[in-house]
């Protein structure tokens, strides 16, 4: 006979990283995001970042510490970008706290899964980072363009998957 139990969030696997691994990984990130596209254009597309917020907020599965982590990493990135302060803040932040809310619900980790909340949290992006810029900031000129978003989700997510994995070596048992 099946028996019905309680799991409490605690009894969850959770996932902290040694402060160092905290900072560097997303700062490696940031300045990768920075950098790269210079000297390759065709990586402008990938978002770094993003891959970072999410693994983060994935691994700690604590909604607060994935909207601060999402909003810091993206107010990092505002200051890197010409971008005005706050909009990459406001939709990492966003993208984070759903993130640490899916980790809950999913196990996160089955590379399909990563692929999965990878690729549509990419687009949960394009479409926040869209909003943010044309209706809060009153930006007539930003348009949305579907195939290009798509696309970037996808490298987004072939990037993200390996990436994941590789900082899996990184985590420790809370």
């Amino acid at each position: 006979m099946a028996e019905l139990s309680y799991t409490s969030r605690r009894e969850l696997d959770q996932y902290g990283f040694h402060p160092s691994v905290t900072i560097l990984a997303p700062l490696v990130c940031l300045i990768l995001q920075s950098l790269l596209p210079k000297t390759f254009p065709r990586l402008a597309i990938l978002d770094l970042p993003l891959l970072a917020t999410i693994f983060f907020a994935v691994a700690r599965r604590s909604q607060v510490a994935g909207t601060l982590t999402g909003t810091a990493i993206g107010l990092f990135q505002d200051g890197l970008t010409n971008q005005p302060f706050g909009v990459f803040g406001i939709a990492k932040g966003i993208v984070g706290y759903l993130a640490a809310s899916v980790g809950f619900a999913v196990d996160m980790d089955n590379a399909v899964n990563r692929g999965l909340i990878t690729f549509l949290f990419s687009l949960l992006q394009s479409l926040l980072l869209f909003l943010i810029t044309r209706w809060l900031l009153n930006d007539p000129t930003v348009r949305l363009a579907p195939v290009h978003e798509l696309l970037r989700a996808l490298a987004n997510t072939a990037v993200g998957i390996p990436l994941y994995f590789a900082l899996d070596r990184f985590k420790t048992r809370d």
